[in-house]
């Protein structure tokens, strides 16, 4: 119990100090543990616990959706692939198709693995910046 306790203050700890780019980290990385155990779930006939983790990760894309800058150009081509992932999910639930939440995972991931070289740059380029001070 003490050792979940400590868990959770550390969680709690990572989100609040994180970075905007780390948090849009952690969300991705939510998304894709919760279609892999929508996944479990469905190939295990566990019906409810697919649905809800298939809900998880449409909140999560939701929320992706929501904190797009409007001003920038890339969210126009970024939306739609958004709105993609969540019609594919909401198949997925319905026809209990693995390959739909296979489909979403890989968008997910690719999208995951360029933020991650994102923050890596930014982390670099602040880096050198304080470097040549």
């Amino acid at each position: 119990m003490v050792a979940n306790n400590a868990y959770q203050v550390y969680q709690n700890n990572s989100v609040n100090t994180a970075s905007n780019g780390e948090l849009t980290l952690m969300l991705y990385n939510g998304c894709m543990k919760f279609i892999k155990q929508a996944k479990k779930d469905m190939e295990a006939d566990n019906f409810a616990e697919k649905n809800k983790n298939i809900q998880k990760a449409q909140n999560i894309i939701q929320e992706l959706m929501i904190t797009l800058d409007a001003k920038m150009d890339i969210s126009k081509q970024i939306l739609p692939l958004y709105e993609y992932m969540q019609y594919q999910l909401k198949e997925a639930n319905i026809h209990n198709d693995t390959s739909k939440l296979d489909e979403v995972l890989g968008f997910v991931t690719e999208f995951r693995d360029t933020w991650k070289q994102v923050i890596i740059k930014n982390r670099q380029q602040q880096y050198n910046e304080g470097a040549s001070v």
